[in-house]
């Protein structure tokens, strides 16, 4: 019988918060767990909101950025440079373009301590984008 309780994993911090200015966007690689493979993810401050979602565009599965880590950003939107796919920065959904009504594939965060971190209870897997 095992007698140690079972420890949950370390937090993964992904930036600190004050790096992340209200209606900007940053974009980073975080590994979900020890081993795996790097993420490509987008950080976003709104409406005082720590946002974070897969940089992969669901129409054609690029990333959004023109250029590594600069985004267009226009009224609270996220627009794709490759095809102009427009996203909701509070959801992730899209609101025009060629892939209107998907979504984003939000990633689970919080912010403590001033840091931003990949939420305890975000399964590796879904931040990974393979089946669980």
């Amino acid at each position: 019988m095992d007698t140690h309780p079972a420890q949950s994993p370390s937090p993964i911090a992904l930036c600190r918060l004050d790096a992340l200015v209200e209606g900007a966007a940053v974009a980073l690689d975080a590994v979900a767990q020890a081993g795996g493979e790097p993420l490509d993810l987008i950080l976003l401050r709104h409406a005082g909101e720590v946002r974070a979602f897969r940089n992969v565009c669901p129409h054609a599965g690029r990333r959004l950025d023109y250029a590594p880590g600069k985004f267009l950003l226009q009224r609270g939107q996220l627009i794709c440079a490759v095809h102009g796919a427009t996203f909701d920065a509070a959801d992730g959904r899209c609101v025009a373009g060629p892939c209107r009504g998907e979504h984003l594939q939000a990633v689970a965060v919080r912010v403590e301590d001033g840091l931003i971190q990949l939420a305890p209870n975000q399964h590796p897997a879904a931040i990974s984008g393979t089946s669980d």
